[in-house]
């Protein structure tokens, strides 16, 4: 078998188009060193990938697509969960067509044999007709990174403490929803590994958001011991992680330590049943957190039994000198889980239809806790990215780790499906980063450039089928931030299963530079302004990103000419120019009057910020991830207007 034949069975594409219509051919030695990286857990059966039966609109009942399917068949057997038959047949041809009316949403397995008596199995997903989407009309939300957030009581970073403030404010202001960066857990919250989208974990949440102070356990003496530091961290203008995750952590240790001996009956039992519910996912993060203290260097260079997640081996682990930490791993995540929970019941209370919107990143980092504890399902060699665009001439690797297909299927998707139920926890809607990577992942083979990776296809229709079944089940919009170079029928696919799509003005503009109109964006959508990644409004109207990227030797992408004249075809679209908050009001009418149901208002834009959250292409040479806001939320109503701020999105107010 030649190196194009085993690409096509790895679903490897050996060329593709970049966004900037050209051909590229995959190099070999990187064909192959993905094909080496996928490992031999590729299926070579006669059933080829995942079956889908969705439960049409019309009638509900569940119909499976049965054209990968090598028929006819001798005999099959469908077997949920729990091992139990579900239903059997002796024969399946292609005129049939198996009774599934009755078939419960879930993931099954499917057993069949060939008429030579060959054996196979896969997996089948009975899923909804659709994701969940809302009950809402025309609404908008608060987008904010919430360790930007100031306050004048905060750690030197934005707390859940302080998200609940957030949330009273843009419920006053007519908001449905706060929309938020990745809470995942990252590993120290070092200003180099500071990147919510660059986690350890997808499955849990970072510690750091904890407002330490509303723990009962904590002495109220430790903050006066320490307010000096507090204050200074307070009144600083970037996050300094490294002493606030210092501070709290030994906050966090002394409240685990009153919490074992002074806790109360009530509290003891709400802890022992969010272990249970967590179960083991938990307990092997817990023992992770440990381990990789304990041991240099990345997992896959640990000593046996540990680089592997070995049950045996953890229990042991859990009941040894370590317990007590490890149930301290427990204790903060319970803490963190609890104020967010606290987040979303406030959402409730204050009539949010959205509640919190949570973005969930593309990826993990290799040397993190998801893909040391699902090693066959994500692909630790390969790093995710995207091929040169023009806003990345020469292509993106973002340095995490993705989801391998074929592991995927093994496990009958419950990696994917676990964590799409860990973000959905508390969220009435989520955002998935890079959703193109449903369909395609374009991957980098370690040790070669960003423009050198190659695509490898994913069982696109199984894993809408999996959103589809989590969303209706946590009555949760998903979100597909279907940026970049999208393939033909993406988006339909994505809308035909109830995904919504992700639009930024920005980047709606014809071939002339012309803005698309008001009338032109689609109804299922959150549309914004910008993005994380972008520049703000401020900082784009003034052209100062592209000084920014100019000055650090990355290509903008971009004119100063091109950059005015779209401003200029900006100002066309809205009927207004300028330069002050009142032109971004008028941005925010134009906004209004599409007919995607949500709106997305980034408040570094209502604030003025010129300076964006993250610039691609920079670690250190810019504050990625670090920037905190200019005012502390008790003092936003200075800056911003709620009259003038209700007036712009008058139609969208409940």
């Amino acid at each position: 078998m030649d190196l194009l034949e085993k690409a096509a069975r790895f679903g490897i594409d050996p060329s593709f188009t970049d966004g900037y219509g050209q051909t590229r051919s995959s190099d070999p030695g990187a064909l192959q060193q993905v094909i080496d990286a996928l490992g031999p857990s590729h299926r070579g059966g006669f059933l080829d990938g995942p079956l889908v039966a969705r439960s049409r609109a019309t009638g509900g009942r569940q119909n499976i697509d049965l054209s990968q399917l090598a028929l006819p068949l001798h005999a099959w057997r469908l077997v949920d969960g729990a091992g139990r038959i579900v239903c059997e047949g002796d024969a399946l041809s292609a005129r049939d067509q198996p009774d599934v009316s009755n078939l419960t949403n879930g993931v099954y397995r499917l057993y069949a044999v060939e008429e030579d008596g060959e054996k196979d199995q896969t997996c089948l997903i009975a899923a909804p007709d659709k994701a969940f989407g809302g009950r809402f009309e025309r609404r908008w939300i608060l987008a904010l990174q919430l360790y930007g957030l100031r306050s004048a009581r905060n750690w030197g970073i934005g707390d859940f403490r302080d998200l609940q403030a957030t949330i009273a404010w843009a419920a006053d202001a007519g908001a449905a929803g706060v929309g938020l960066n990745p809470l995942h857990a990252l590993f120290d919250n070092h200003p180099a590994d500071c990147s919510p989208y660059s986690p350890s974990s997808r499955l849990f949440l970072n510690s750091i958001y904890i407002d330490v102070a509303r723990l009962p356990e904590l002495p109220p003496t430790f903050a006066a011991e320490h307010a000096s530091e507090i204050e200074r961290l307070r009144q600083a203008g970037f996050v300094d992680y490294v002493t606030v995750a210092g501070l709290k952590t030994q906050a966090l240790h002394l409240a685990f330590e009153q919490f074992k001996t002074r806790t109360t009956l009530r509290r003891r039992t709400a802890f022992e049943i969010f272990c249970a519910e967590r179960g083991e996912a938990l307990e092997r993060f817990a023992c992770f957190e440990i381990l990789r203290r304990k041991f240099a260097g990345p997992w896959w260079e640990w000593p046996a039994p540990w680089s592997r997640p070995d049950n045996t081996a953890l229990a042991e682990l859990r009941r040894g000198p370590d317990a007590a930490e490890i149930e301290y791993v427990a204790f903060v995540q319970w803490c963190a889980d609890q104020q967010l929970k606290e987040c979303a019941q406030l959402c409730r209370q204050r009539g949010m239809p959205v509640g919190l919107y949570l973005d969930v990143a593309v990826g993990v980092k290799a040397d993190g806790f998801d893909a040391w504890n699902e090693q066959s399902a994500i692909s630790r060699q390969l790093s995710i990215g995207a091929p040169p665009d023009q806003l990345n001439t020469a292509g993106q690797d973002w340095g995490l780790a993705g989801y391998n297909a074929a592991g995927l299927e093994a496990a009958d998707f419950a990696p994917f499906r676990q964590m799409l139920r860990a973000s959905m926890r508390h969220a009435g809607a989520i955002r998935l980063d890079h959703v193109l990577g449903l369909n395609r992942l374009y991957v980098v083979p370690h040790g070669y450039k960003a423009d050198q990776g190659v695509y490898i296809q994913m069982p696109f229709e199984a894993m809408l089928a999996v959103v589809a079944l989590e969303s209706a089940a946590h009555r949760c919009i998903v979100i597909g931030e279907d940026l970049g170079t999208v393939p033909e029928g993406f988006r339909d696919r994505l809308s035909d299963w109830g995904l919504w799509s992700y639009r930024v003005m920005m980047f709606e503009r014809d071939d002339a530079g012309d803005f698309q109109p008001a009338g032109g964006y689609p109804p299922d959508a959150l549309v914004t302004f910008n993005t994380h990644d972008l520049p703000t409004y401020a900082g784009w109207q003034a052209v100062h990103d592209i000084g920014v990227k100019s000055a650090l030797g990355l290509d903008p992408g971009e004119t100063r000419e091109a950059r005015e004249h779209a401003v200029a075809r900006l100002h066309a679209a809205i009927g207004h120019g300028g330069t002050d908050l009142a032109e971004f009001e008028a941005v925010l009418g134009f906004l209004s009057e599409t007919p995607s149901r949500l709106l997305g208002i980034a408040v570094e834009d209502l604030l003025g910020v010129i300076d964006q959250v993250n610039v691609p292409g920079t670690i250190d040479e810019h504050p990625n991830w670090r920037r905190r806001l200019p005012l502390p939320i008790e003092h936003w109503n200075q800056r911003i207007d709620p009259e003038r701020l209700a007036h712009a999105l008058r139609s969208r107010r409940a």
